[in-house]
């Protein structure tokens, strides 16, 4: 990767954001996979960071919380505890989404269990600096974590769907059909016409549309938790920064005064590490060396 100039590294990278897998990538770009992964290593950490240091000091009107599942190696019903331990397994993409600038606020990888909540609710309320309506789904862990990170301080409602008996005779994969739903008040007055996950059930079909690595019943899920991390970081941050939302005809880092301008892929290339060449080895000197120990 240390060859790559910038116009190379913002197509890979533009390639990995359209949904493309590694292998595509590399026969498009006529890349090795190891250059791909690097960058992608690079990438995903300096997203990562940019994200955690300036997507801070918000003010949210309205926010919308909600786990998107996929796994990496293997599906947790089918891998040993040496391997969980290694990463692999179920994995949930908890994402807070802001309704009106349609910004990700934060985002977490874990499981669906009350410890990752607790820690992604409280990111998400050291984010924001006012008073804000928040809408979930009926998982029961947000109820506990909403009430640690902002305690008395939030409009909070759960949205709750109802599922019918699914239909005998469709494959296992269709899902059961929604007949209705009902809102629960937790925390304070929200108001009822704001009480909906809509916007963030759509950047979930969103994220599995812009990486391949959440596809469904394909072979491009990701085998290594780290790469897994990489992808999502560069996904939301581009998402953030760098795709113009159609709705808006900004980015929503621009409708939530967090930048000026559409950044560009040779930007956020710019947020690379600098690496220095592979040091040359000369080779005379390790004949003297070795005429020496003769």
């Amino acid at each position: 990767m240390n060859q790559l100039n910038i116009t190379k590294r913002a197509q890979i990278i533009s390639a990995l954001v359209e949904g493309n897998s590694i292998n595509a990538t590399c026969r498009m770009l006529g890349v090795g996979k190891h250059t791909v992964l690097r960058l992608l290593e690079d990438a995903g950490c300096a997203c990562a960071a940019y994200h955690d240091a300036n997507v801070r000091n918000l003010r949210v009107n309205r926010a919308q919380c909600d786990e998107v599942w996929s796994f990496t190696y293997a599906k947790q019903k089918n891998i040993t505890m040496e391997q969980m331990e290694q990463g692999a397994g179920d994995c949930r993409t908890w994402t807070a989404i802001d309704a009106d600038t349609k910004l990700i606020i934060s985002y977490m990888l874990g499981d669906r269990g009350a410890s990752t909540a607790q820690a992604f609710m409280q990111d998400v309320a050291v984010r924001i600096t006012n008073r804000i309506q928040l809408t979930t789904d009926g998982h029961r862990v947000y109820a506990e974590a909403v009430e640690n990170a902002f305690g008395s301080e939030i409009d909070y409602a759960m949205l709750v769907k109802i599922y019918g008996a699914s239909n005998d005779g469709e494959s296992r994969y269709s899902p059961a059909t929604c007949i209705g739903c009902r809102t629960g008040v937790l925390s304070g007055n929200p108001d009822p016409k704001h009480i909906s996950t809509s916007y963030i059930e759509r950047q979930n079909l969103s994220m599995r549309m812009g990486m391949r690595r959440f596809t469904r019943l394909t072979n491009g899920f990701s085998k290594k938790f780290e790469n897994h991390a990489h992808q999502v970081a560069l996904y939301f941050f581009h998402y953030n920064f760098c795709r113009v939302h159609s709705t808006l005809r900004v980015t929503p880092a621009m409708e939530a005064g967090l930048t000026d301008h559409v950044w560009t892929l040779a930007e956020l290339c710019a947020l690379l590490p600098e690496k220095k060449p592979n040091a040359q080895v000369d080779k005379n000197l390790v004949l003297k060396a070795l005429e020496r120990e003769a």
